[in-house]
């Protein structure tokens, strides 16, 4: 009798749970075959995802089989023609919960991934995701179907960024990969060096590996203000490149010009408004005279924008700000939860 009493309780509490099958069906076709093998290591501790509840029924979002099968699998559905190249995905982290409100609930998605060359001699560092998003019922009765779509369109974007993605010169060992990051962090000259050297870089790598593009000299206009890079006849609006160096001081160029980059025993950072880095059609920078080196929008750097436009000046200092963090090994930007929000 207690043996039938155990059965039915199990079996009510199987049959209360459901899945969400995570659908990795989205292509990720390696256009340029580029690829010769690809390895999942799933180093995460915990394997189980997370769930939803859904008209209180608990939903659990899970793979088909597994990680590393699965995603696997996904690969070479889509990647037949084999290229040169191993590449490795590092599945880090990923984990969904629920935060549930009196009348609504906030699904949130944590998922932390890396992408790896593979060589003789070790392992290269290509490209990484590192985010969280949030999903909330007031949009989206189906928050299990939801945040298994982002775990599919996050994954898929970092896999096909990363075949053609420019590959670390730091190599390390299979046994450093749980602590890459830091690893990799450490060998970056530009973070700790007390002299930097003057010139454009044209990507996050070449900045933060300290490499400037050689023979390019900086001009500024007549206010001071830097609006393109020179080498003999080759002449470079400052925005085509990702961050510049000019009098010993670092600036990143945003869509609307370019901020100061501060460092402190966390990394780097710039200060910098939300409507700056994500400029809409009507915000209320303007750039004086048509524009400044072909820029569009406003100008942003310290100084130069009260030289140029006090009103302007006025308007920036009046929207709330916020410290944005650089990801040394992506270049990406690291918005903090309040990124734009009034205080």
């Amino acid at each position: 009798m207690n043996k039938i009493i155990f059965f039915l309780l199990v079996s009510s509490l199987f049959f209360g749970q459901k899945t969400e099958v995570i659908d990795l069906s989205k292509s990720i076709k390696d256009s340029k075959s580029t690829i010769k093998t690809f390895t999942v290591i799933d180093q995460r501790p915990n394997k189980d995802i997370g769930s939803i509840l859904f008209h209180k029924e608990q939903v659990n979002i899970i793979f088909e089989n597994d990680a590393t099968k699965d995603i696997s699998n996904w690969f070479y559905k889509y990647n037949t023609v084999k290229g040169s190249e191993e590449l490795v995905l590092l599945l880090e982290n990923l984990n969904i919960s629920e935060d549930i409100k009196e009348k609504y609930s906030i699904g949130k998605l944590e998922l932390k991934a890396s992408t790896f060359i593979k060589k003789n001699d070790g392992y290269y560092f290509v490209n990484k995701i590192d985010t969280v998003a949030t999903v909330s019922s007031r949009n989206t009765p189906y928050l299990a179907q939801s945040l298994s779509k982002k775990i599919t369109l996050s994954l898929a974007d970092l896999l096909k960024d990363s075949y053609n993605k420019r590959t670390w010169e730091f190599g390390i060992s299979e046994s450093e990969l749980a602590n890459y990051n830091s690893i990799l962090i450490d060998k970056l000259d530009v973070l700790k060096s007390d002299s930097l050297k003057e010139g454009v870089y044209k990507d996050s790598y070449s900045f933060f590996t300290h490499n400037p593009e050689p023979g390019f000299t900086i001009e500024t206009n007549k206010k001071g203000v830097v609006t393109r890079a020179v080498k003999g006849e080759d002449k470079k609006y400052i925005s085509n490149f990702y961050a510049f160096i000019h009098n010993g001081v670092p600036f990143k160029v945003i869509p609307v010009g370019y901020v100061e980059i501060f460092r402190d025993d966390q990394g780097l950072f710039i200060e910098v408004k939300k409507e700056e880095l994500f400029p809409e059609s009507n915000s209320p920078f303007i750039m004086v005279g048509g524009g400044i080196g072909g820029l569009v929008g406003s100008l942003v750097a310290n100084v130069a924008i009260a030289a140029i436009d006090s009103k302007a000046a006025q308007k920036r200092r009046g929207m709330p700000g916020t410290y944005v963090s650089l990801d040394p090994l992506t270049g990406n930007y690291i918005l903090p939860e309040d990124f734009g929000k009034s205080k």
